[in-house]
């Protein structure tokens, strides 16, 4: 509808001069037709955000759970230091403890062989245990 009116309005142009009331009834169509394209444009904006919000909720948390784990990671690896470092305590004490006993017996160690005595069979002390010590 509005090439034609434009065509007749070109047409009439050619022949006198054209109306100036034809003019603005046809920028007033171009004018609503542009506000129509506009609401068009608008609207189908509003559509596909709305389509796609879903999908922007998905990969938001997605993200969310990337960052999560990431803490996690950091905290695992934290706690493993820590347990590490509590592991090397413990041994470094056990150590010193198995030195402690040691320098305590030896007393009574030598006042044995000095007086001939045997020393007992049943120890408290598991038989394999130092030289698993040992071996590590």
């Amino acid at each position: 509808m509005m090439e034609a009116m434009l065509a007749s309005a070109a047409s009439v142009a050619d022949r006198a001069p054209v109306p100036r009331e034809l003019l603005r009834a046809g920028e007033r169509q171009l004018e609503l037709v542009q506000e129509v394209v506009a609401r068009e444009r608008r609207v189908q904006g509003e559509l596909t955000a709305r389509a796609l919000a879903p999908l922007d909720a998905i990969f938001d948390l997605l993200e969310e759970t990337g960052e999560t784990l990431k803490l996690q990671a950091e905290t695992l690896e934290s706690a493993g230091r820590a347990l590490q470092e509590t592991a090397a305590l413990m041994k470094h004490q056990a150590e010193r403890f198995e030195r402690t006993v040691g320098t305590l017996r030896r007393p009574s160690e030598l006042a044995k062989v000095a007086s001939g005595a045997k020393r007992p069979r049943g120890r408290a002390t598991p038989a394999g245990a130092k030289s698993a010590r040992k071996g590590k």
